[in-house]
């Protein structure tokens, strides 16, 4: 492993909105970037406790939007009230597979892969890990890109509700437990935007 100077040791800070990489002492005491105005920051404060809160509320309100029914739909046969994995049950019994695994993936694969990926890349912060910090970079960048498709069971739960109301003998609401999973998506999301990828390459400046 070699060992190669940091943008802190050799004086420079990059803007975290556009990218641009400048004089450290400079930037500092003008307290915005030259390019976009944002402001600079050495590190967001108190990046790692922000982020922990908002995927800790992530987590405790992903236990409602399991448990709780997000839609009901009614026919000729009853109504009938589904959770998450009850809905990717029925269509995937009734042969829309398609539609079963894009919910699965929405409510469940992304939410646990987010809530897995932002919790080891915090813990490995707080211990101060070195290696795989390229690693563990990547997958912050995952994390941030797959949020954005979170939202993806409402719009299933949405398009399904306006697409039986075409049918006279079936109908289909939402119910309470959408508006958990609404909750889960924006704290994940605000849970990785809070972060400061930056604090994954603090320390030591060993390359590794």
């Amino acid at each position: 492993m070699s060992t190669r100077p940091t943008a802190a040791a050799l004086g420079l800070i990059a803007c975290r909105v556009c990218g641009l990489v400048s004089s450290r002492l400079q930037t500092l005491n003008a307290g915005r970037c030259a390019r976009c105005a944002s402001r600079v920051q050495v590190r967001a404060p108190r990046s790692a406790e922000h982020t922990l809160a908002w995927l800790l509320t992530g987590v405790i309100l992903y236990i409602p939007a399991n448990l709780m029914p997000v839609m009901y739909t009614s026919g000729v046969q009853g109504g009938q009230e589904s959770t998450i994995l009850s809905g990717v049950v029925s269509f995937w019994q009734a042969g829309s597979w398609d539609i079963a695994a894009l919910i699965f993936i929405a409510s469940v694969a992304v939410p646990s892969t987010k809530f897995i990926a932002l919790g080891l890349i915090l813990w490995t912060v707080r211990r101060g890990t070195l290696p795989g910090r390229r690693e563990r970079t990547k997958l912050y960048r995952v994390v941030e890109f797959i949020g954005y498709w979170s939202m993806l069971d409402v719009a299933v739960v949405a398009l399904t509700s306006t697409l039986l109301q075409f049918k006279t003998l079936g109908s289909a609401e939402p119910r309470e437990g959408i508006v958990f999973f609404c909750g889960v998506v924006v704290t994940t999301m605000i849970a990785a935007l809070s972060f400061d990828p930056r604090l994954i390459w603090d320390g030591r400046t060993r390359d590794d």
